[in-house]
């Protein structure tokens, strides 16, 4: 009877498992708003440094896109639906090919990346990918609320 040697089956099956498990945790990270323990000096100086104030308005949301990202696009334009309805809200939209010195020094490291600061500046929170449509409608209506409801 022959043997017959599976090792390569082996090998490409944990590779093709490895590979779906960590294809499953990248989308499930994509776009989620993550908390985080604010912002230290020098990232609230980076992000004053490319114009944003936001002591200007309840919810700044912080931006970085590239020209050739459909996601930044889609992006830019939901932001500016809710800020019709919310006018709390401020957008800042920041060049990350321009600002390559505040890319490194915030870790952008795909675009779209947002940050969201209050009006004391205090960093709520950061995504990367496209945000969740719910989670940032949820934010935003939770920092800066609708117009006729304030």
């Amino acid at each position: 009877m022959p043997v017959v040697d599976l090792t390569g089956a082996v090998v490409l099956g944990a590779a093709l498992l490895l590979t779906a498990v960590v294809a499953w945790w990248l989308r499930t990270r994509s776009g989620a708003v993550r908390t985080t323990g604010g912002a230290t000096v020098r990232e609230v100086e980076v992000l004053r440094g490319l114009g944003v104030r936001p002591e200007d308005a309840d919810l700044t949301v912080v931006q970085f896109a590239t020209a050739f990202c459909a996601p930044c696009r889609a992006t830019k334009a939901r932001l500016t639906q809710l800020q019709t309805r919310h006018p709390g809200l401020a957008a800042v939209h920041v060049d990350a090919e321009s600002e390559l010195d505040a890319v490194r020094a915030l870790d952008v490291r795909r675009t779209p990346t947002l940050f969201y600061l209050d009006r004391s500046g205090a960093l709520l929170g950061r995504s990367s990918g496209a945000p969740r449509p719910d989670e940032l409608a949820a934010l935003v209506a939770a920092h800066a609320p609708a117009q006729g409801h304030v």
